[in-house]
């Protein structure tokens, strides 16, 4: 009996020391635990999401490839299968499984390590959100209390959407739904028993079970996770064997992210950065409305692409990207294998030249025979300066251009009868440019490309680039006069000008384009033929203060020297600034900023920015719509003469600098405003015939080729205070009927001229129209 009495009270002191130790254990590892509560405010780094006008992805942003869903968005089958393999009784215990816990101590035991862990999901739920990854006892006492801190904290539902969306399951995939988009190209609401328990199997090891590098291994794991759910009752024997049989088709969902609309995904990231900061553009899920139009891109992408393209042919050829040694070739085709069934119609790919005659060139690319006719070539001729490129004669021998080992650029034509494959030589442009388009009425930007190759260079032609607009500044110019006592119908004198810098002891002698001078010229003559002595005649009329405050007015808000050179766009400006400055003549005077961003939420819906720009008035109705009228004049009788063929109202101005080095052309209607730059990123000329008209509009025309059946035809509205009046084009007076040189021209109301021209007595000439026959084919010929 006092045996018993001993044992007892050695019992208890025994229970009261390991309760005591407990306690004590308790109290220290409690010691400066994290707050579990902040898991409330569950914020993961999460991919940024950016959409279209029309709700198609853009691109993401992200250092965590995360994308949130709800447990609701998860299959039920999805759901079992992560239990079944993780914790198959997370609905029954309060955070902590004192089985998985023993079953994890007799592992750790054998092996002398800590080598299993034992954690429920809540468990995971902590360690990973925190707790350091580290394997240690007092880790794993913090991470019990923590869990079960956690489960008296929120629900279960709420817990396992956590772990859901946070558990790393391999190939930068962080959650469900990434790994869903990862190995199935789906979204997880999709997911079959199969793929479920194939994601399943991944958190034990998700870098040495990734089914991309070890199939077998996730395979193996998967079969144990549907046994599991087999052997808890979750799934028939029916649908255990059909799972097991099942093949699983890896594939990526595609991501758009710089494949489409490169360049405007750039610039929607810089201007992020910009207002929110890095971290939150690439980890706070951010959902960016932009008003970007996928069409539209793919349209000025390749129009540009194209231009650029035709403009170095028309500098002609360059000569061959490299000439390889005879013992080199094959390697450079063996690195270059290709499948016929990986080749369309306009692909480009490198070729090397293996035999060359009169008629074409022989040519390898990987293992695949090709040939190049010499009509491809005809292009590649050498430029004359002093000529036109079509007047220089076309090559008609391809050994004065190809040699045996030459490697050159080709894309593809089609597939001859005898397998080989019919090829176009081409060249890479050198040359630059950028095309923006906006809706003048909105502000929104619907496309925008910057460049000819975003993987070559990230630089934005469009809204980096500051380069000399020329002759596109006009139209400011001539708006500016309109308000000192200039109209439509005023005569200016176009004659030589000498402008003597007493500062610098130099004298400018400016002339215009086709180097003659016309005497007196009607104003609408002047902007119409782009005269440069009538226009730096006005502006030292009106003075420099006139041409700079309009310019602010319109938004540029560059540097403007006080000399006249400005009048004739020598101040540098960027693609998208000359733009904005524009729509306020394709409006009713106020200028709209274009806006690549609309809206910007959250990940839960919460709207973080929403665009609220206003129009800014800059210029009168009537301003606008005498300047706009005129440059629907530029389109029917003037360099912007190949935008004609769309067979709608616009207005546009070409813009060429000194020495061709920079091209230009800014055309619109009322519902869409587009602008094309082109020109040498280190600038240089780029052949005499390379003007605005030439290099610049034919990339504006293919363009709007592609886009303007989406709009119906609209034309300008003719505000209140314009009255119009037929105008002798050669007096700027009132003209009598039947005059054929004369115009019908805009004027503001009290504007307009009174007197009549002395065509209304005797005989009236008719000497057409007012720009010569000569004059005209030279237009004709130049742009």
């Amino acid at each position: 009996m006092k045996i018993i009495k001993i044992l007892a009270l050695l019992m208890l002191v025994l229970l009261l020391g390991v309760t005591a130790a407990g306690i004590g254990l308790y109290k220290w590892a409690a010691q400066d635990l994290p707050d579990y509560r902040s898991i409330s405010d569950y914020d993961p780094p999460l991919a940024t999401k950016v959409l279209t006008r029309n709700g198609e992805v853009l691109g993401h942003f992200y250092r965590e490839k995360r994308f949130l869903i709800s447990l609701n968005e998860v299959p039920d089958v999805t759901v079992k299968a992560f239990l079944a393999s993780e914790d198959a009784r997370f609905y029954e215990h309060e955070g902590i499984s004192l089985l998985g816990v023993v079953r994890a101590a007799i592992h750790n035991l054998k092996a002398g390590e800590i080598v299993q862990g034992g954690s429920t999901i809540t468990q995971q739920v902590i360690k990973s959100l925190l707790l350091t990854p580290e394997r240690s006892y007092s880790r794993k006492m913090k991470e019990v209390i923590l869990a079960y801190r956690l489960e008296n904290h929120l629900n279960k539902d709420e817990i396992l959407t956590i772990y859901l969306n946070q558990i790393f399951l391999g190939s930068r995939a962080y959650g469900l739904e990434a790994a869903a988009r990862e190995y199935f190209g789906k979204h997880a609401r999709d997911l079959n028993l199969a793929e479920s328990a194939l994601l399943a199997a991944l958190p034990k090891a998700p870098s040495r079970l990734n089914p991309y590098r070890n199939m077998d291994g996730a395979r193996h794991r998967q079969v144990y996770v549907l046994s599991r759910m087999l052997d808890l009752g979750w799934i028939t024997e029916q649908e255990y064997a059909q799972a097991v049989s099942e093949s699983l088709e890896l594939q990526r969902m595609p991501d758009p992210s710089w494949r489409e609309g490169p360049y405007y995904l750039e610039e929607v990231r810089r201007q992020l950065i910009h207002k929110f900061g890095k971290d939150k553009v690439y980890e706070g899920g951010l959902i960016v409305h932009t008003p970007a139009d996928i069409e539209h891109l793919r349209a000025a992408e390749k129009s540009l692409r194209q231009g650029l393209e035709a403009s170095t042919k028309r500098r002609g050829w360059r000569g061959p990207v490299d000439n390889i040694l005879p013992e080199m070739q094959q390697d450079f085709l063996m690195d270059r294998i290709l499948e016929p069934e990986q080749l369309e119609k306009g692909q480009w790919h490198m070729a090397l030249v293996t035999d060359v005659d009169t008629g074409g060139a022989d040519v390898r690319f990987g293992d695949l025979k090709g040939h190049i006719p010499v009509s491809t070539m005809e292009w590649a001729r050498t430029p004359d300066p002093s000529r036109a490129p079509e007047e220089v004669p076309d090559i008609r021998d391809a050994a004065r251009v190809l040699s045996p080992g030459d490697v050159v650029w080709t894309s593809i034509l089609e597939l001859n009868e005898d397998g080989t494959w019919k090829l176009a030589l081409e060249q890479k442009p050198e040359v630059q440019g950028a095309i923006f388009s906006v809706d003048p009425l909105t502000g929104e930007v619907l496309a925008l490309a910057g460049g000819y190759d975003f993987f070559t260079s990230h630089f934005n032609r469009a809204t980096q680039a500051r380069r000399q607009p020329g002759s596109a500044f006009k139209p400011i110019v001539y708006s500016a006069a309109l308000d000192n006592g200039y109209n439509a119908a005023s005569i200016v004198l176009d004659a030589p000008f000498v402008y003597d810098d007493h500062q610098s002891l130099t004298s400018w002698r400016p002339q215009n384009f086709e180097g003659v001078f016309h005497g007196p010229t009607l104003f609408r003559d002047a902007l119409v033929k782009s005269r440069n002595l009538v226009t730096i005649r006005i502006s030292q009329n009106i003075g420099i203060n006139s041409l700079i405050s309009r310019s602010r007015d319109l938004g540029i808000t560059e540097d403007f020297p006080r000399d006249l050179t400005i009048s004739l766009g020598s101040v540098p400006v960027t693609l998208q600034e000359l733009c904005q400055a524009y729509t306020a003549f394709a409006r009713d005077g106020s200028y709209v900023q274009p806006r690549l961003i609309n809206r910007v939420t959250n990940a839960w819906g919460q709207v973080l920015y929403e665009n609220e720009d206003l129009p800014v008035q800059a210029v009168s109705p009537e301003n606008a719509y005498i300047i706009t009228n005129l440059l629907q004049e530029v389109v029917s009788d003037g360099t912007g003469w190949r935008a004609r063929v769309l067979g709608r109202p616009l207005a546009g101005k070409t813009g060429t600098t000194n020495e061709q080095r920079d091209a230009w052309y800014i055309g619109y209607s009322p519902y869409l405003l587009t602008g094309v730059y082109v020109g040498f990123d280190q600038p240089r000329p780029m052949g005499r015939f390379e003007t605005g008209a030439r290099a610049a509009s034919t990339i504006w025309v293919d363009y709007r080729k592609a886009v303007e059946d989406d709009y119906p035809v609209e034309d300008f509205s003719r505000p209140p205070g314009i009255v119009t009046a037929r105008i002798d084009a050669d007096s700027g007076l009132l003209a009598p009927s039947g005059l054929q040189n004369a115009y019908f021209l805009p004027f503001k109301a009290g504007t307009e001229p009174t007197r009549k021209s002395a065509r209304f007595e005797g005989e009236r000439k008719r000497p057409g129209r007012s720009s010569s026959s000569t004059e005209e084919d030279l237009l004709k010929q130049i742009y």
